[in-house]
């Protein structure tokens, strides 16, 4: 064995994950447009950008595994209805032994205005029955969130009745960009982390 091979040490990639990234929203075509459904619209988006699709279901909700930059990726879209969400996230969470660190889920939120993403590291559920019942099955609020802005509702609407409705058209044209820099924010909190994501994505 020569000298140089001798002094050569090869050190394995450390690998992170695997992550689970969890949109919320309702399943059905009733309400495919909806407000309340932009987490699964910007999982929709992360899939199609690593060239993948859902179509497996697992602790009834559909997921895409696949992988980004070496790392394990599991996107899950629970179909159990909004406030049941909790049901698949912990299931699965548990399953695959993902760390807390590790699960981001991403959801609407009606205090955001429209076009505003924010990344945080836990929290509460804002009043977002989808969040809600993850954090309760899980224990704990000490978990990344990435919301998406909807904006308030107009006038003295119900903010349930707002989320449930579809994106106006003038909204739905801003909403391609914003589910872009969503897909862009996903994968900086794979690949570089959690406080690079925020530093680069909450403005």
């Amino acid at each position: 064995m020569s000298e140089s091979s001798q002094n050569i040490e090869i050190e394995p990639k450390i690998h992170h994950g695997p992550f689970i990234i969890a949109g919320l929203g309702n399943p059905g075509r009733k309400y495919e447009h909806n407000r309340h459904n932009v987490g699964f619209m910007l999982l929709n988006r992360v899939a199609n950008k690593l060239g993948e699709s859902f179509g497996k279901i697992e602790a009834k909700a559909l997921v895409c595994k696949t992988s980004y930059l070496g790392e394990r990726i599991i996107l899950v879209k629970p179909q159990t209805y909004m406030n049941k969400s909790g049901m698949s996230v912990a299931s699965l969470v548990r399953f695959y032994q993902v760390p807390l660190e590790n699960l981001l889920v991403t959801y609407d939120d009606v205090d955001l205005p429209l076009g505003v993403i924010r990344i945080r590291p836990f929290g509460g559920s804002g009043g977002q029955n989808g969040m809600q019942s993850i954090i309760e099955r899980l224990g704990t609020e000490e978990f990344p969130r990435l919301r998406i802005g909807t904006g308030r509702p107009p006038g003295r609407m119900d903010a349930a009745d707002y989320v449930l409705q579809d994106f106006s058209s003038q909204e739905t044209e801003e909403l391609n960009d914003i589910l872009d820099r969503g897909v862009n924010a996903v994968l900086a909190f794979i690949s570089n982390g959690l406080d690079n994501a925020m530093n680069t994505f909450n403005g």
